[in-house]
């Protein structure tokens, strides 16, 4: 089983990293970006690329979509890639945000949706969609299947996480994101440009968040970035046995 893994920067992808200590990693260039390839255990299945996407939605699925691109046009093993083929599952990962009181600093959280919470329009009557303009999509559903596996054997919480362009930073955005996202449990800035690119190539997403922060006002004295890396390489030390026992053919139940 061939997985991605789409971080935002090198200091998450090295937390991923870090769960498959003392494997050892091998690098390969691809267009625009350098992948990182590990497995658990190591010579085993999973086979995991990491991949530091960039910030924002717009790099990560740019970044995401080249990785899926050469992934699926390079099946040589003597390639300039290393020995590839396709991904059976893209899974964007990192710290986020957390919604007080669902999603504690230090905590897990698996989207078992993830929105676009600010893809749309201002009106005279409040946000609106973009999908109530007629176009596109807001929301990409991991598998359900997959989702309760992993959930089990990490401890995530599961619910909605949002992806957002500025990272909220006052009590009331986090109350509007709440009225209109009842079951979000997380913010982050990526997974929704993750979750389109790998859409587009037909491949099953994941995104696994660990909280850093609560979502609201800006307060550094409360951020444990350190915490929410350590509980990011706790969860990718587990997900080999829920991954192995999955099929990948299940894309929605």
């Amino acid at each position: 089983m061939r997985v991605l893994v789409a971080t935002a920067v090198l200091v998450e992808r090295d937390a991923v990293a870090a769960a498959f200590a003392p494997s050892p990693a091998r690098e390969y260039a691809i267009p625009g970006a350098t992948l990182s390839r590990v497995a658990s255990p190591p010579g085993g299945s999973p086979v995991f690329d990491l991949l530091a996407a960039g910030v924002g939605p717009a790099s990560a699925a740019a970044s995401t979509a080249a990785a899926l691109t050469a992934a699926a046009l390079t099946d040589n093993p003597d390639g300039p890639y290393g020995p590839y083929g396709p991904y059976d599952l893209v899974v964007s990962a990192g710290i986020g945000g957390g919604f007080q009181p669902g999603a504690p600093v230090g905590s897990l959280v698996l989207a078992d949706e993830i929105t676009a919470a600010d893809l749309g329009a201002e009106t005279a009557d409040g946000f609106v969609p973009v999908t109530e303009l007629g176009f596109g999509a807001v929301t990409h559903r991991p598998p359900q299947s997959l989702v309760r596996a992993v959930a089990a054997v990490t401890g995530a919480r599961t619910g909605a996480v949002l992806t957002v362009n500025t990272v909220t930073g006052s009590a009331d955005r986090a109350a509007e994101l709440r009225r209109c996202h009842p079951r979000a449990l997380a913010e982050a800035m990526e997974g929704f440009g993750v979750a389109e690119a790998a859409t587009a190539h037909g491949v099953p997403v994941l995104e696994i968040r660990a909280v850093s922060n609560p979502v609201g006002p800006r307060d550094r004295a409360a951020w444990r970035i350190g915490d929410a890396l350590a509980a990011l390489t706790g969860a990718f030390g587990k997900l080999a046995p829920a991954l192995e026992s999955w099929n990948p053919h299940d894309r929605t139940q």
